[in-house]
């Protein structure tokens, strides 16, 4: 009962966020003006400094958003890579709560913020010009082509649509939180905290790959450890880097094709490994 409370709470969180990028998407599908395809064409190459900036704001309902605008073909995919990797979730208000951990979570915000806009703007200036265009997202054509979801009845107003597709993803994240909180909760974060320990210098890889765990657990997990001084902050920062909230679970959900989540997934490992790794060698 408790893990499926933890999940509604978590889910319900999201609910207001989900409901705005949907009725945000209804917006677009719905208008035919020349206005808005200038608007979103000359934003979304510069998309990745405004989604950075956005994603450092400690919740993760941005995450969620981003990956439903990513998946709906509004926003490229530097712009929701940069929103992912500044998310920190729940390592914001944790680190808050401890004053003289103030200057470390400065640090922590300023170099994930300088992660996500530079890996958010080389993919979007220079890598995804080599990946096929399904990959790249962003705003490219006229309005009536971004479609978010399966068609809906015209006469339904823009209110009730965006609605309707929030609970859907509503009910998805619900189910998919329980399921990870009733796995975490038979192996146990005990087990998580011994095996992290003894993995070295490559800690900030497997803290990343912690760090993909849908939901607030990741995050929570990583901050624990870190102040328990289990994690070094590099390893903490690779995996706070991957750690999305339920962007992940959004993504997967609205996402035109799997192998699009795969390259998001990819993407976020290999940026937190390898910001950690590089971290670590630095002595940070």
């Amino acid at each position: 009962m408790d893990i499926l409370l933890d999940a509604g709470l978590d889910s319900v969180k999201m609910l207001p966020f989900l409901y705005l990028a949907y009725l945000l998407i209804e917006w677009i599908e719905r208008t035919r003006g020349s206005h808005i395809e200038a608007l979103l064409a000359q934003g979304s190459r510069w998309g990745a400094a405004v989604g950075a900036v956005l994603g450092t704001i400690p919740q993760c309902g941005f995450s969620a958003m981003a990956a439903s605008l990513y998946g709906s073909g509004v926003i490229t995919l530097g712009t929701l890579m940069a929103v992912f990797i500044a998310t920190s979730d729940e390592a914001i208000p944790m680190l808050l709560a401890v004053p003289e951990r103030w200057p470390e979570l400065a640090l922590l915000i300023l170099i994930k913020l300088a992660i996500a806009l530079a890996a958010g703007l080389i993919l979007d200036l220079v890598v995804t010009r080599l990946l096929p265009a399904r990959f790249r997202g962003g705003f490219t054509g006229a309005a009536s082509e971004v479609d978010c979801h399966e068609e809906h009845e015209e006469e339904q107003g823009i209110w009730m649509a965006a609605l309707s597709h929030t609970l859907q993803i509503f009910v998805y994240i619900f189910l998919f939180s329980a399921a990870i909180g009733l796995l975490i909760g038979l192996v146990g974060e005990e087990q998580f905290s011994a095996f992290l320990q003894q993995t070295g210098p490559f800690q900030p890889v497997l803290a990343a790959l912690v760090g993909l765990i849908p939901g607030c657990f990741s995050s929570v997990l990583l901050t624990e450890l870190y102040l328990s001084g289990t994690l070094r902050f590099s390893a903490a920062l690779a995996g706070l880097c991957s750690a999305t909230g339920v962007g992940l679970v959004t993504l997967l959900r609205t996402s035109r094709s799997l192998r699009q989540t795969l390259l998001v997934l990819l993407l976020l490992w290999g940026i937190g490994s390898a910001s950690g790794l590089l971290l670590g060698m630095a002595g940070i």
